[in-house]
């Protein structure tokens, strides 16, 4: 019994390691990037187990050969100022260095070019090839801007801003330029690619691809307040022509949409709600203000602040008291003094219906 009980972690660990969530381990890369630092992950683990065996391979056969005898008095043949062993355990170091710097060099400087550096180099001049990357560009340019606790992004190129949800291409390369308004954040996306920081008055940049369509799950790895685990976000991945549909509808929004029309009585209500008490914080298209996440695409968002499910009664408990939920957020409460309980239920119905790509 006891020698089972001894047993019981590492079952608990077996177990373990097949729980988790799909397009968020850094272990199930889905891009060529998280490919290329997965890859340097296991030649680091494949050296340092041949480095394991080598020497714990030695060392018994020491203890064996050399072990003590009775009635073996004998000094052993002693190698101090052998050249040949001072030459062997200097070089193998040396070439196992070698094997593990050689690809990280590498890896780094293609990591460390970013598509636009790539597309200047191959113009020849500063700044070509930035325009009308909806169509006929192989990248496109995303600037990331952390806040507490949310994150926005913005597409200079495509005069977009969205909140929340990062929409990208698959037939695309993605341009991160990662920027923060207050504290320092961390932006990383395990299935896609690494971390990197982002720090106010500092500009970092990387890339990241994804190949496949998919939902994949980012993260904020740097403690940025009483509600950074809470700070998560979503890439989203469609193919190529859904992204320009996406794209041109961000930028110009239905009408009909925008106003409430689109979805009844009660939307067109929810809007003058949210004229009067969301649209200097939110925007709706190129209405509203750029302070808190865009609301253009609202009803599409897989989660709400960023970790609750998308139903009425968390939107209503958000907007009533967001301090209880996320500490230390900017969102302000609404009491029913300012939004009445009808009013609450009609600006849910319309942000709820702000989509601009069209359900399956």
């Amino acid at each position: 019994m006891k020698h089972l009980l001894r047993l019981l972690p590492f079952s608990l660990i077996a177990l373990l390691a097949g729980c988790g969530v799909e397009n968020l381990s850094a272990l199930d890369p889905r891009g060529p990037v998280a490919e290329m630092q997965l890859n340097l992950i296991q030649l680091s683990l494949y050296v340092m187990i041949f480095v394991i065996v080598v020497v714990f391979s030695i060392y018994t056969f020491v203890l064996i050969k050399f072990r003590e005898r009775p009635g073996d008095t004998h000094i052993p043949k002693q190698v101090h100022g052998n050249r040949a062993l001072e030459f062997i355990w200097t070089t193998i170091p040396i070439l196992l260095l070698l094997i593990l710097a050689v690809p990280n060099i590498m890896d780094t400087f293609t990591l460390a070019e970013t598509p636009s550096m790539s597309a200047t180099e191959a113009d020849g001049e500063e700044g070509e090839g930035q325009e009308g990357m909806v169509e006929g560009e192989d990248f496109i340019t995303v600037q990331a801007t952390a806040h507490q606790f949310w994150w926005e992004f913005e597409y200079p190129n495509l005069d977009i801003n969205a909140g929340q949800d990062l929409y990208i291409p698959t037939d695309r390369r993605v341009e991160i330029v990662l920027e923060a308004s207050d504290v320092v954040h961390s932006f990383w996306v395990p299935a896609l690619g690494g971390k990197m920081d982002n720090v106010p008055g500092i500009t970092n940049e990387m890339w990241l691809e994804a190949p496949e369509e998919g939902i994949y799950f980012g993260k904020c790895t740097e403690l940025c307040g009483a509600s950074h685990w809470l700070m998560d976000f979503k890439v989203v991945a469609v193919d190529g022509d859904t992204f320009d549909v996406w794209a041109a509808n961000m930028a110009e929004p239905d009408e009909a949409v925008v106003s409430g029309e689109a979805a009844g009585e009660a939307a067109v209500e929810g809007r003058e709600v949210f004229e009067s008490n969301c649209i200097s914080c939110h925007a709706v298209g190129d209405e509203g203000s750029p302070t808190g996440p865009n609301f253009t695409n609202f009803g599409e968002r897989q989660v709400v602040a960023g970790f609750l499910e998308p139903t009425d009664e968390n939107l209503h408990d958000w907007i009533r008291d967001p301090q209880s939920l996320k500490p230390d957020n900017e969102m302000p409460a609404f009491s029913e003094d300012q939004i009445s309980d009808d009013e609450m239920d009609a600006l849910i119905d319309y942000i709820t219906e702000l989509k601009v790509l069209e359900e399956d």
